[in-house]
C-alpha cells in the first residue's frame, strides 16, 4: 500500500480526535477562500470550490466560518489576504522524497518555517525540480465502504467510475481510493454522486511514481517529519514517496 494512501487514511482518523483541529479548520478555510477567489464564489459553477466546501463540512468546519471565507474571497471583507501556492522540495529519512504544498501570503515566512521543520527533523531541503519529477498530479476521491445500510464492493465502485475516467481503485481497508487524472477528478466525483454513492473527499494530489519501502525506524522518523512540517501554518499538504507494509504499520501502532 502506498505511503500516500496509508498515511492519508491515518491522518483522517487522527483528525477526528486531534487537538490540532483548529489548525486543520484554518487549512480548510484557506482552501475555500483561494478556490473562490480563483474560480468564483458560486460552488455550482466552481467545482474546486464545491469540493473544498464539502471537505470542510465533512470535517465539521462550522458553516459560519465557511460563509466568512466566501465573503472574504468576494472582496467584501477587508481582512482578506493574497494567498499564493508555493511548492518546496526535500528529502527525509531513508531517502524519502518530500513535496510540500503551501498557501501563503508571505514567501519568506513560509520558506523559513518549512526549512526549519525539515532540517530539525532529520530531513534536508532540495533544489526546485529535484524531487517534483518523482510525483504525478492526480485526482484522488475517497469513498467509505460503509454507506449506512449498504457496504460497497470494489466492483460497484468500478462500475460507477470507469467510464468517467478513473484509472484505478485501491482498497484502503475502511475506504476505497479512486485515482484519475487531475482533469477527470470532477467527472469521477460527479459519477459517484449520480450513482447515489457518498464520498469522503475529492482532491487533486501529488502521487509518487515510485515508492521507497521503509522499516519501522525510518517509517517512524518520516511520520514525525511530516507531522512537524504540517505544524507550519502555511502548509496545506505534504506528499512523500514512501511505502510502509502492514506489518511495519502494525508495529508502530
Amino acid at each position: 500500500m502506498s505511503g500516500h494512501s496509508k498515511w492519508a487514511t491515518i491522518k483522517r482518523k487522527k483528525a477526528l480526535i486531534d487537538s490540532k483541529r483548529s489548525r486543520a479548520f484554518a487549512k480548510y478555510i484557506k482552501a475555500i477562500e483561494v478556490s473562490a477567489r480563483n474560480g468564483g464564489a458560486d460552488p455550482d459553477g466552481n467545482p474546486t470550490l464545491y469540493d473544498a466546501i464539502q471537505k470542510a463540512k465533512k470535517n465539521s468546519v462550522p458553516s459560519d466560518n465557511i460563509e466568512r471565507a466566501l465573503k472574504r474571497a468576494s472582496g467584501h471583507d477587508e481582512s482578506s489576504s493574497n494567498w499564493e501556492t508555493i511548492m518546496y522540495e526535500g528529502y527525509g529519512p531513508g531517502g524519502v522524497a518530500i513535496l510540500v504544498e503551501c498557501l501563503s501570503d508571505n514567501r519568506n515566512r513560509a520558506a523559513s518555517e518549512v526549512r526549519v521543520a525539515i532540517t530539525r527533523n532529520g530531513g534536508t531541503m532540495a533544489d526546485p525540480g529535484s524531487v517534483s519529477y518523482l510525483f504525478n498530479r492526480k485526482g484522488v476521491v475517497i469513498v467509505k465502504k460503509n454507506q449506512g445500510s449498504t457496504v460497497l464492493t470494489e466492483d460497484q465502485i468500478l462500475e460507477s467510475v470507469l467510464e468517467a475516467g478513473a484509472e484505478e481503485v485501491n482498497d484502503l481497508g475502511e475506504n476505497f481510493e479512486i485515482v484519475s487524472s487531475a482533469s477527470e477528478m470532477v467527472a469521477v466525483r460527479t459519477s459517484l454522486q449520480s450513482a447515489g454513492i457518498d464520498y469522503e473527499s475529492a482532491d487533486v494530489s501529488f502521487l509518487p511514481s515510485m515508492s521507497i519501502p521503509l522499516d519501522a525506524e525510518n517509517a517512524k522518523a518520516v511520520f514525525e517529519l511530516i507531522d512537524a512540517i504540517e505544524e507550519c501554518d502555511d502548509v496545506q499538504n505534504v506528499y512523500g514517496n514512501f511505502d510502509v507494509s502492514e506489518d511495519v504499520m502494525a508495529s508502530l501502532s
